[in-house]
């Protein structure tokens, strides 16, 4: 489970459909050890981008809550999370500042979340160090192996398309503006500035394909067909 909401507001707690750029420096800090107030602009200038490996799909959470005496009845929500999704995410910095959060994310101070509280990650996060930009850690030759569930790749094609949700160039055309580059975690005075974002893609080949065994067993056998018949 997963929820990385950039625009959710009181009732309605949206999430986008891939992680936000605000979520995984929250992540990042998280692992480092920081708090709330503490400052963020060395992580504010990483490059960041991620690929949709698996999906998924929005589920919705209907929320009603009271105090134990019934006195007070808080407002109802509606939480947005996405299911069996995968993603790789990928930041982009000097070499010592990765390193430092490759460590954290091996040893993290603090415990990390996928967007919000109530999801914590099934696994460790952190995949590997790779040279080169951020983008050819995604989409190059070298890139971060494919990561989908094995069941999701029997029911894709032979060849699949990877989206890809990145930080625009400063010389290149933005496809969408986001608010999503935080100012402040801090809970009293909260703030988050936009940034420009591209959609891109790559291919993989998907080796795992059903559609690649096409010679499968078939049987006469007729579910619907009555036990005892001649």
């Amino acid at each position: 489970m997963q929820s990385w909401g950039t625009d959710s507001r009181f009732a309605f707690r949206h999430t986008r459909t891939h992680p936000s750029k605000s979520g995984v420096i929250g992540l990042l800090a998280a692992a480092l050890g920081r708090r709330r107030s503490d400052p963020l602009e060395d992580l504010l200038e990483l490059r960041f981008g991620v690929r949709h490996d698996q999906p998924g799909r929005i589920l919705r959470d209907f929320q009603t809550a009271a105090s134990l005496d019934r006195s007070r009845i808080l407002p109802l929500t509606q939480r947005y999370y996405l299911s069996d999704a995968a993603f790789v995410a990928a930041i982009e910095g000097p070499d010592d500042v990765v390193a430092n959060l490759a460590d954290a994310l091996t040893h993290p101070k603090f415990p990390l979340y996928l967007g919000r509280r109530s999801c914590p990650p099934a696994s460790p996060v952190f995949l590997s160090t790779l040279p080169g930009s951020m983008l050819d850690a995604l989409a190059g030759p070298d890139c971060s192996p494919w990561i989908a569930a094995r069941w999701w790749r029997q029911r894709q094609p032979r060849r699949v398309r990877l989206d890809i949700t990145r930080d625009a160039n400063p010389d290149e055309p933005t496809h969408e503006m986001v608010r999503d580059l935080p100012v402040s975690f801090d809970s009293d005075h909260r703030q988050y500035s936009v940034r420009a974002v591209v959609h891109d893609h790559c291919w993989v080949t998907n080796d795992r394909s059903a559609t690649i065994h096409s010679s499968r067993t078939r049987t006469d056998h007729d579910p619907c067909q009555m036990w005892g018949e001649n």
